[in-house]
């Protein structure tokens, strides 16, 4: 509370003038005093404020001893502002020219009174309007002026100090609004009058507490490194969900709501309002930016790499209001450590991303793909890349502090050189992402050696490179690689699907004569045995193979078909009239060549024909085959 000794210096041993008086009081409506700074009229000055401040003494036994000023009368609160700030003028005037005047000593009596008053009150509206003074509501003033507005806001009725506070606000922030140039009010007349420490104190008591709860209610612990330690990943994911929607409100709200009500309230002291929001902010806010560095240290695995994005981006988005925010030189440790945990995040990121090329380098699985069609490692790498892909503001200026070798020919090849500046700024992304899926494709190469069958080991280049490509097309990736990745890659593509053509089917391709010529009947016999035999044993050994797209799946079907249906349909056209007269002609000609593209639109869906099923010299074999199409004669 107010003490007397307070006043010693308006003593005439100790003649050290008060502050001096903020400019927002300069306005106030002019009174006597402004008019002749005369003995006698300083003198009534402390009559006058006599009559108001004894009226408002607290350890009086009064009602007034239980009512708040502010919120009694704001007519008479405006009227005891005026009179401290008459009162300080007459008790200056008064130190240098009659030091011994008993309206001194009259003077220093009311003006502990009424700094007890004000101390009070001050107390009182910081505890009551809890509601009013809620960082949502305060930010909310984000434009309120910095000059003092408490002798504009209470020169009429409610209604227009209302209007005064805002057309464009809410009723919430409107009050807002008056409980905030109340509060400046008076902390601009405690600190011009020597009580601002007292002030000071009140302030930054309550406020913390407020600040300190409203981050413990978002789940903002105390955050220790051996407690991250402790924590398994699933919880600590939690965490970071968490984290990131507190830290959004706590920095654009919470502190952003601190940092103006304190700007506005200490407004005409610059080292008061940077202290008192030190005080109130630092520790929290310090704290706040601890957990993203606690996670960044932790065991880094590819696995955690989206949360960690996550986490940076969540910081760098709110870089903008941790700069307005926290630009005093005492806060200046909160950006030092938001900017920390940025750094300690790009070094877990990258980490993460060195590790994920490792994890495909290093995959030792030997089971084989059934049928060549998309292996596991394929589907896992390309979605793990399309959802970095998500993540290009943050990945490319990480990335850019680790461009890969220069000398890389083989993704040259697939990645053109830069060409403008905006393009360069994405070229360490684009170039990444390229070689993550070039480290794939090695080892997919590494992976088709493994089957036997060569036809096999082109068919399971052709499916998964297949799969690349639709996987980039349809995501961010084909905007990070361009259409001449997609292109080269597509011509790639098609030559393994020749290549698959040309193993699995040129048997059968070259079983009829090359040019039409005239055969003899025992020639076209031998012609037709050879196709017959050729097409069954490249029909049963690919029909287990799979081609899950569709897309792929028919146009290798009807390529297949364009080489094979119409050079069968002449021959058969032909020499079959020949063989007319043939016993067991079934026997020797199995195939309509309208039946063919039944045969080959069964093929790739992995239902493998058993060897029972096959074409051979056995009745029943006859049957199942004909059972397929086969002609009866």
């Amino acid at each position: 509370m107010a003490k007397k000794a307070k006043f010693a210096f308006f003593s005439s041993s100790s003649p050290k003038s008060l502050p001096s008086s903020p400019s927002s009081f300069t306005s106030f409506p002019a009174s006597p005093l402004s008019q002749n700074f005369t003995q006698s009229s300083m003198e009534e000055a402390v009559e006058r404020a006599e009559a108001v401040i004894r009226k408002w003494d607290p350890n009086t036994p009064s009602f007034t001893k239980i009512v708040s000023l502010f919120n009694h009368s704001r007519k008479e609160a405006k009227e005891f502002i005026i009179c401290v700030r008459d009162l300080r003028k007459a008790m200056h005037f008064l130190v240098s020219q009659d030091s011994q005047s008993p309206k001194l000593a009259l003077a220093q009596t009311l003006m502990q009174i009424a700094m007890t008053r004000l101390e009070k009150e001050f107390f009182q509206i910081l505890s009551s309007n809890r509601d009013k003074l809620d960082p949502e509501s305060v930010s909310g003033q984000s434009s309120i002026s910095s000059n003092s507005e408490f002798e504009d806001i209470m020169q009429s009725d409610d209604e227009d100090e209302i209007k005064k506070a805002g057309e464009s606000i809410t009723q919430v922030e409107k009050a807002s609004a008056v409980v905030m140039s109340d509060l400046k009010a008076i902390a601009e007349s405690m600190i011009s009058c020597g009580y601002g420490k007292e002030c000071v104190k009140i302030y930054k008591r309550i406020r913390k507490s407020i600040v300190d709860e409203g981050l413990s209610l978002l789940g903002i612990e105390t955050y220790k490194a051996p407690r991250f330690h402790r924590t398994d990943w699933v919880t600590l994911e939690h965490m970071i969900k968490n984290w990131i929607r507190a830290a959004k409100i706590g920095v654009a709200t919470l502190f952003r709501g601190e940092k103006l009500l304190c700007d506005h309230v200490f407004s005409a002291s610059n080292s008061t309002r940077e202290s008192c929001f030190y005080e109130i902010a630092y520790e929290a806010a310090t704290n706040l930016f601890k957990f993203p560095e606690f996670v960044a240290k932790e065991k880094k695995s590819h696995e955690r790499i989206f949360s960690l994005m996550d986490l940076q981006a969540a910081i760098s988005d709110l870089w903008q209001d941790i700069e307005m925010i926290f630009h005093f030189g005492s806060v200046a440790g909160v950006k030092s450590q938001a900017l920390s945990s940025l750094e300690k995040l790009k070094v877990s990121i990258h980490s993460a991303l060195v590790d994920f090329e490792s994890t495909i380098q290093k995959d030792s699985t030997k089971a084989l793909t059934p049928g060549g069609g998309v292996h596991k490692l394929t589907r896992s790498t390309m979605s793990f890349i399309s959802s970095l892909s998500k993540h290009s503001r943050v990945l490319s200026e990480i990335l850019a502090d680790h461009p890969l070798p220069r000398n890389t020919r083989l993704l040259e090849s697939y990645i053109r050189t830069p060409v403008s500046e905006d393009e360069e700024r994405n070229h360490a992304l684009s170039a990444h992402f390229a070689w993550l899926i070039l480290v794939l494709l090695c080892k997919l190469d590494t992976k088709a050696e493994h089957y036997k069958d060569v036809s096999l080991s082109y068919l399971f280049l052709a499916n998964n490179l297949h799969f690349i490509i639709e996987t980039v097309r349809s995501t961010h990736l084909r905007d990070l690689l361009g259409e001449d990745w997609l292109t080269k890659h597509s011509d790639k593509l098609s030559a393994y699907a020749a290549n698959y053509e040309i193993v699995a089917w040129s048997n059968v391709y070259m079983s009829l004569p090359v040019e039409p010529t005239d055969l003899s009947p025992e020639e076209a016999k031998t012609y037709f045995k050879r196709f017959h035999t050729a097409f069954e044993e490249a029909y049963m050994n690919q029909s287990s193979r799979v081609v899950s797209d569709s897309k792929l799946r028919d146009g290798l079907k009807v390529s297949i078909a364009k080489k094979l249906v119409p050079e069968y349909r002449e021959f058969y056209r032909k020499y079959l009239p020949m063989l007319g007269q043939e016993r067991n002609i079934e026997m020797l000609v199995r195939f309509k060549p309208d039946n063919l593209e039944n045969y080959i639109s069964d093929l790739f869906h992995g239902t493998p024909i058993l060897a029972s099923s096959s074409v051979s010299s056995s009745s029943s074999s006859s049957s199942s085959w004909m059972s397929l199409g086969c002609v009866s004669g």
